[in-house]
């Protein structure tokens, strides 16, 4: 897998927050499990706003807010 993004920052997230055991069901009746599955969330670096060497993290009033992310999956 290949991520390609406009953003400068990507967050890995393992589903750490969820509940222990079987308490969140899910299409179909499957259960979300804790560290059961990732994501990958492009994202500005946290901390921008009050770090000066940091992308600006502001969108002011009548700005465009826009980003890509692609991901590319390659079978071999």
């Amino acid at each position: 897998m290949e991520v390609y993004t406009t953003q400068p920052g990507v967050q890995f997230y393992t589903a750490n927050f969820l509940p222990e055991g079987n308490i969140l069901s899910g299409k179909k009746g499957k259960c979300y499990k804790k560290h059961g599955a990732f994501c990958l969330e492009t994202q500005n670096y946290p901390d921008a706003i009050n770090k000066i060497n940091f992308p600006n993290a502001i969108l002011n009033a009548n700005e465009v807010y826009s980003h890509t992310t692609r991901f590319s999956f390659l079978l071999k």
